[in-house]
């Protein structure tokens, strides 16, 4: 390894109007090492990223960036990328209409004599994505292809700009386990070629298999640096993050578990476009007042699909199925009704399908529930703003008030505004879709005190979680889910990994 490190980033300071970003954080990076960047949501790991790959251009920050020893001034993506940065944010900047081919060297075709030459864009692309593992005509689109699949064709985009240091932003949180130990290993196949990396991440797991180094962040400061091969403390990482302890990394029980409130018999459902393909196969469950019930299931076996049909038929096509509250139906056939019944739906999609990103936290938080800030059906601006203030108190959403756009928020808080909106209804059943997602641990505890909360003013919770220590560490019961179809149910005290993974794999039978 060169003695040179690859990247120096020395005293970087970034403001925003009321807000101190970053406050002389440094990084260095060695040729060919993969160098963990991790903190809590809010801690400045995306903006030092986009200060490194040019977006906030050079003279709007303090400090200076050196690769190779060589001062570097970016003035915007383009300039990092000739120096040979290339960065893959979460949200994926992949354009689904068009093809492989056309995507990695979309901005610097293969021509000749100014007409795309199709022939060499094919055998390159094709060459590209056998050296990061997918097997895929170039011609197919993009659309067709897994999150997983486009993750590599992010990377084999990357490596058509001759990349010399890769950033990925959390690039495992959309993945099953199987992508994700296929782009791990990608990542050291890259090492070894001498492609330097930054893997922000939560995972401490992934962290340790893959990575060199690791810095942490925290309130836009640099903590410290650690070395993996030195032994990494999970505990010292977590207080590092956090700046405290987490004695527990799931809050105990407050309260106790009432009647049966709500009662799931037969739903059935189809995939929206493919007839006759069952998706969701005559789910039976039941959820009692105060209580936390898991649904755990490896990707595909049906806990979205079921609970976005559950709530207002929002996928596939409804076969059937009925939704007891308190011994009596409840329609649930589409979502104003799911709402008025005392359903709400926080999705695994926070920014797709939880949230207006645009708006700001005021119009998301009441959008749900815009009856209870109205007076005969005109909103009213002051009681929006006094309901919503008190929605980020209860929430502890970091923010600079009400008026803040979502999209400018970090990705916990933006998951504390879907979950606030829908505490907002004061919801009697409450699902949650992987409601921890590409957060970090102190984000995930704040969330798990107020799942606890929810549930010890009543509520029924339906916790869906992808996290088997999630699982175990908050429900009281939890169901079991393989290929549509329920086929477990634990007591949450008794149930362990190795029980769940077995019943999550038990396929055509029921329990």
């Amino acid at each position: 390894m060169t003695a040179e490190p690859l990247l120096l980033m020395r005293g970087i300071r970034k403001e925003f109007p009321g807000v101190r970003a970053l406050d002389d954080v440094s990084l260095d990076v060695g040729h060919g090492r993969i160098h963990a960047l991790m903190g809590e949501n809010g801690a400045g790991k995306s903006t030092l990223m986009k200060v490194l790959s040019g977006v906030h251009q050079a003279g709007s920050y303090e400090g200076e960036i050196l690769m190779d020893g060589r001062p570097c001034a970016f003035t915007g993506v383009a300039d990092s990328e000739r120096a040979g940065i290339a960065i893959i944010h979460q949200e994926l900047a992949l354009v689904p209409q068009l093809s492989i081919s056309e995507n990695v060297f979309l901005g610097h075709e293969r021509s000749r004599y100014g007409i795309v030459d199709w022939g060499a864009t094919h055998a390159e692309a094709r060459a590209l994505l056998r050296r990061v593992g997918l097997d895929e005509n170039p011609a197919t689109p993009v659309s067709e292809l897994s999150v997983g699949a486009q993750q590599l064709v992010e990377i084999a985009k990357a490596l058509a700009k001759r990349v010399r240091l890769l950033i990925l932003d959390e690039p495992t949180s959309a993945l099953n386990e199987r992508e994700s130990t296929r782009l791990l290993d990608l990542l050291l196949d890259l090492r070894d070629q001498g492609v330097a990396c930054i893997l922000i991440s939560h995972k401490l797991n992934e962290v340790v298999r893959v990575c060199d180094e690791v810095t942490i962040l925290r309130d836009g400061r640099t903590v410290e640096t650690l070395t993996v091969a030195d032994g990494l403390d999970e505990d010292r990482v977590i207080r590092g993050m956090v700046g405290r302890d987490l004695d527990q990394r799931h809050p105990p029980r407050v309260g106790g578990v009432g009647e049966v409130r709500f009662e799931v018999r037969d739903w059935t459902v189809d995939h929206p476009t493919q007839a006759g393909r069952r998706v969701v196969d005559g789910v039976d469950l039941t959820l009692r007042a105060g209580e936390v019930v898991g649904m755990a299931g490896l990707m595909g076996a049906g806990r979205t699909e079921f609970a976005m049909n559950l709530f207002g038929r929002s996928y596939g096509r409804y076969v059937r199925g009925a939704l007891f509250r308190d011994g009596g139906e409840l329609r649930t056939d589409d979502v104003s009704r799911a709402v008025r019944g005392g359903v709400a739906y926080v999705p695994e999609d926070r920014k797709g399908l939880g949230l207006v990103l645009d708006d700001d936290i005021r119009r998301n938080t009441t959008l749900a529930a815009l009856h209870r800030v109205s007076d005969h059906g005109v909103v009213d601006p002051g009681r929006e703003t006094v309901e919503t203030a008190r929605v980020i108190d209860r929430m502890r959403v970091r923010s600079h008030g009400p008026t803040q756009t979502v999209r400018t928020l970090s990705g916990g808080n933006q998951q504390k505004v879907v979950l606030g909106k829908w505490m907002f209804t004061r919801p009697e059943l409450l699902i949650l879709d992987e409601p921890t997602r590409g957060i970090d641990v102190g984000a995930k505890y704040e969330i798990y005190l107020i799942i606890r909360q929810l549930a010890a003013e009543g509520a029924c919770v339906l916790l869906i979680s992808s996290e088997l220590p999630e699982i175990l560490g908050m429900c009281d019961r939890i169901y079991t889910m393989c290929e549509g179809r329920i086929t477990g149910e634990v007591p949450g005290e008794s149930a362990d990994q190795e029980t769940l993974m077995r019943l999550m794999t038990r396929t055509g039978e029921h329990p």
